[in-house]
């Protein structure tokens, strides 16, 4: 089936490369940091590990390989969204409010891409049922109200 340009077929692949290339970019970022490789004027002396950038260094690195290597993405992409949430208002808006002046279109870019993969639920994935708890206090359709207490 063709959805549009591009087939229906190649969504996963296309989704996977998007992944891969996203954690290793991610974790030529983390190696900048920690490993001083590849060599950047930014970097060129290293991060301390026990400081906030050494802690992004070790979770670029730790998230970008689980990225690449596609283990646990969903957990991964959505702790990673939120750490480049935090990177963009900590080192980025506080330097003017447009991304593009401020040189953190990065940091977004990031953030709402890993934030597409926290959110995705995979083909193969199997839906989960709702629990007992949410069963039992958040019941829905004739008859329910939307609130238990209030019946």
């Amino acid at each position: 089936m063709n959805s549009g340009i591009i087939p229906t077929a190649w969504t996963g692949p296309i989704l996977s490369v998007l992944r891969i290339m996203t954690g290793l970019l991610f974790l030529a970022h983390g190696t900048a940091k920690l490993l001083t490789w590849p060599l950047t004027d930014y970097f060129k002396d290293g991060v301390p590990l026990f400081s906030i950038m050494g802690l992004a260094g070790v979770l670029e690195i730790v998230g970008g390989l689980l990225m690449v290597l596609g283990l646990f993405t969903r957990y991964t992409a959505f702790v990673l969204s939120g750490m480049m949430a935090v990177a963009y208002f900590m080192a980025h808006a506080s330097q003017g409010f447009h991304p593009i002046l401020n040189g953190g279109e990065l940091a977004i870019m990031f953030c709402f891409v890993f934030l597409y993969f926290a959110a995705r639920r995979r083909p193969l994935e199997p839906r989960r049922e709702k629990s007992m708890i949410c069963n039992t206090f958040f019941r829905t359709g004739p008859g329910y109200s939307a609130w238990p207490f209030f019946s």
